[in-house]
């Protein structure tokens, strides 16, 4: 193989520090659920069976997070995923992890675009203006898309401008965020009383284990988000060592746990769990109850805004890394892998982060919800090849340096296929109350799997203008001189992975 140094290599800056990685991380898992998402798992599972149900979806997702922590380490580069996948199994198996993943992060910064009226709806009174259309039974108002676009704007200006601006926006943001929320679990913890609480757990016909079970099948979309300090790796300052960034994934995953734990037990120490359920936004009802004053809902919901942001910020600079990968790799368009010259951002790909976001925004909350349920399936494909990259790359590339190895690697590993195995089955499954709604939901994936297919011939042509060895400098950086390539003596696109073969 070519010396790397032969061959120039678009990178991104590395100025992102272990707190900015932090931020990052925990940011996008905690986001708005804990506000929006409260009261159905009160009434499902009641406050002690979704506290059982966060745990155990913390523990399911530990052992993940330890596949990804290893590859991470040992290749840290933009992307993550896509380039796990690249060094295991080839370009094909790339595109189809990156693509999917793009999709699942970029819905979610849809989403996020939309909720933003719904969170400031509650704040504002009368933001509701200017209806323009309907879509899937809900209106899409003019003032509503003017918000998402001011945001959207402000969040890519900030990616833009680099990582570590976007780092440094999303710890102010969670730090604001942590502070607001700690403040409401010490308010619940010192001011409720456990014996006030009707029960622990929810009172189902069918049992208090099938309330845990339903709401523990969805706990593992809650802590999406530690994933994205894969795609940033690349960034890291000189200060933050390989071995951290494994370390930062496991503690971002630990803290998600703590946090949803605490906040749920704070909850239902402040009245009848059994009728705050019944709010659509129920953490707020309960600090509204408990205080009866609307402004501790607003603090609440002021509290749920910052949480939106970081969540926002976070999907939104994993997914234009996740395009910028795919793109230097010429896996699809090289225009993705253009970098700034002057900020050191993957810059394309910013923007068109930034256009598919509004153009999901555009959709409305009727429409989006289905998008960002399909985008759940997406990540969790994901999760599956993660696993599948770590056992392969363990035989494949033994000399790999791995600054961090999941100890008791292969049950370790087994249990990371287990896990992701059960996030797949509960969006697979119909039985599982976080299973795709037919038909909408798999036509939508079905659509995603066609326009994937597309995108895929479309850049036949990319690829086949790029070696195999040159690809691999691009995509894996140094790490490319473990694979055992042949040099391709033709750049056609026929057989571009012939050496598996």
């Amino acid at each position: 193989m070519e010396p790397a140094g032969e061959r120039s290599r678009p990178t991104l800056t590395g100025s992102l520090s272990a707190v900015g990685f932090f931020s990052i991380a925990l940011g996008s898992m905690i986001g708005i659920g804990w506000v929006t998402a409260l009261g159905s798992w009160l009434r499902l599972a009641g406050p002690g069976g979704a506290i059982l149900a966060f745990a155990l979806g913390g523990a399911v997702m530990i052992p993940i997070g330890l596949c990804y922590a290893e590859l991470t380490a040992a290749i840290p580069v933009a992307g993550g995923e896509v380039a796990f996948a690249y060094a295991a199994h080839g370009s094909g198996r790339a595109f189809l992890v990156g693509w999917f993943l793009a999709f699942g992060y970029l819905s979610v910064s849809a989403f996020e675009a939309i909720s933003i009226a719904r969170v400031l709806g509650y704040l504002v009174p009368g933001i509701d203006r200017w209806p323009l259309y309907e879509l899937g039974g809900s209106p899409v108002f003019a003032t509503h898309l003017a918000l998402a676009a001011s945001l959207t704007g402000l969040i890519a200006w900030f990616n833009y401008r680099g990582g570590s601006t976007a780092a440094r926006l999303q710890t102010i943001l969670l730090a604001a965020f942590l502070l607001m929320t700690g403040c409401l679990v010490v308010f619940g913890l010192t001011r409720g009383t456990a014996g006030a609480v009707p029960s622990w757990f929810g009172e189902s016909a069918s049992g208090p284990l099938a309330g845990t079970l339903s709401v523990f099948v969805t706990a593992p979309f809650w802590f999406v988000g530690f994933d994205t300090i894969p795609q940033s790796a690349e960034e890291a300052s000189s200060r933050v060592s390989s071995r951290q960034l494994a370390g930062l994934i496991v503690v971002s995953i630990v803290a998600a746990t703590v946090f949803y734990a605490l906040l749920i037990f704070a909850v239902a120490l402040l009245g009848d769990w059994r009728q705050i359920a019944s709010s659509p936004l129920a953490t707020a009802e309960a600090f509204r109850m408990a205080l009866d004053s609307e402004s501790a809902a607003r603090f609440v919901l002021m509290a749920a805004l910052f949480g939106l942001l970081t969540s926002w910020n976070g999907f939104f600079l994993a997914g234009s890394r996740v395009l910028f990968s795919l793109g230097r790799g010429a896996v699809i368009s090289k225009r993705f892998g253009a970098v700034h010259p002057r900020y050191g951002s993957p810059s394309v790909a910013v923007v068109f982060t930034a256009i598919a976001t509004l153009t999901g925004a555009a959709l409305g909350p009727g429409a989006m919800l289905a998008f960002v349920n399909v985008g759940s399936l997406s990540i969790a494909l994901a999760f599956l090849g993660v696993c599948a990259s770590t056992s392969t790359l363990r035989t494949r590339l033994p000399k790999l340096d791995r600054p961090y190895r999941i100890p008791a690697g292969r049950t370790v590993i087994a249990a990371a296929f287990a896990g992701a195995a059960i996030v797949l089955g509960a969006l697979l499954i119909p039985a599982s109350p976080a299973s795709l709604r037919w038909p909408v939901e798999w036509m939508i994936f079905g659509a995603l799997c066609v326009a994937g297919f597309i995108v895929w011939a479309a850049g036949a042509a990319d690829r086949g203008s790029e070696t195999e060895p040159d690809r691999a400098f691009a995509i894996l950086g140094e790490t490319a001189r473990l694979l055992d390539r042949p040099r391709s003596t033709a750049s056609a696109e026929p057989h571009p992975e012939s050496w598996r073969e």
